[in-house]
């Protein structure tokens, strides 16, 4: 894993779940980590466990909602690292409830962070990455790619990653930019089925389970880490996982009906 050894990448969202996984996969690979994730315990903590490996570590509080916040990411970043390779837009958050009774506050509370402060970090760091050729990951989920019952406003906040990074790839592409998007299943928790528990007392048992009741094993962070690296240094443009999902996409696309009734199938 020599190609990432001394590259410099920030990780949004990475003082735990999966954002930690993918800081903790490059640190191994010898990469130097900004971790910006809100100014709890567990960023400190994060930020002491990965020093303690060996890894260049720093971690910055960093609330991605707030323009502010992403400006003071950027000069802390530079003046510790430089110019980054690689930025992870890692963070965000899942929902339950049903579609008609979500209010459109709660869908601009879920766009806000789930796919706005992606963009803002983007165009934050858009200028090193083109600078070094790097690699810009942005986390979607099968959410992403197709819409499921019971979740909310979530889909309606990840399908428009999906569409943005199809266009940065298209512009940006031949500059020399790789942007690789991620659309994984449910990932294994420990507090899975109990996560949404405030938000599912008048929903069915099943929106209680990760990613609302699907009929998917648990994919564990380390492995999906992994994967994300190999995929980088391919350079490819998308990452979906598992990987049977993207037969269920394109009969979707081709035949809708046939789509939401093999979707309808697969959740519990």
């Amino acid at each position: 894993m020599d190609y990432w050894k001394h590259k410099t990448v920030v990780v949004t969202g990475g003082s735990q779940g999966l954002g930690r996984a993918i800081a903790q996969a490059f640190a191994h690979a010898g990469a130097r980590l900004v971790l910006a994730a809100l100014p709890d315990p567990q960023l400190p903590a994060s930020t002491a466990a990965l020093q303690a490996t060996g890894a260049e570590v720093l971690g910055v509080p960093t609330d991605i909602t707030r323009p502010a916040d992403v400006e003071q990411l950027v000069e802390q970043t530079h003046q510790h690292f430089g110019p980054i390779d690689v930025l992870v837009n890692c963070a965000g958050r899942s929902a339950r409830g049903h579609v008609l009774e979500t209010t459109p506050e709660q869908f601009q509370q879920l766009l806000d962070l789930n796919f706005l402060a992606l963009v803002r970090c983007t165009r934050a760091f858009s200028a090193d990455l083109l600078a070094t050729r790097g690699h810009l990951i942005n986390i979607g989920s099968l959410a992403a790619k197709s819409a499921s019952r019971h979740l909310g406003a979530y889909a309606a906040s990840k399908f428009p990653v999906a569409a943005y990074s199809q266009q940065l790839r298209l512009e940006l592409n031949s500059q020399g930019l790789h942007v690789l998007l991620v659309c994984p299943g449910p990932l294994a928790r420990p507090d899975a089925g109990q996560r949404y528990d405030a938000q599912t007392s008048d929903l069915p048992a099943a929106a209680r389970q990760p990613g609302g009741g699907v009929r998917l094993k648990g994919l564990p962070p380390e492995k999906l880490a992994a994967a994300i690296l190999q995929a980088c240094q391919r350079r490819q443009p998308e990452l979906i996982l598992p990987r049977r999902a993207r037969l269920l996409f394109a009969i979707a696309q081709l035949a809708p009906t046939l789509g939401d009734w093999i979707l309808t199938r697969m959740t519990r």
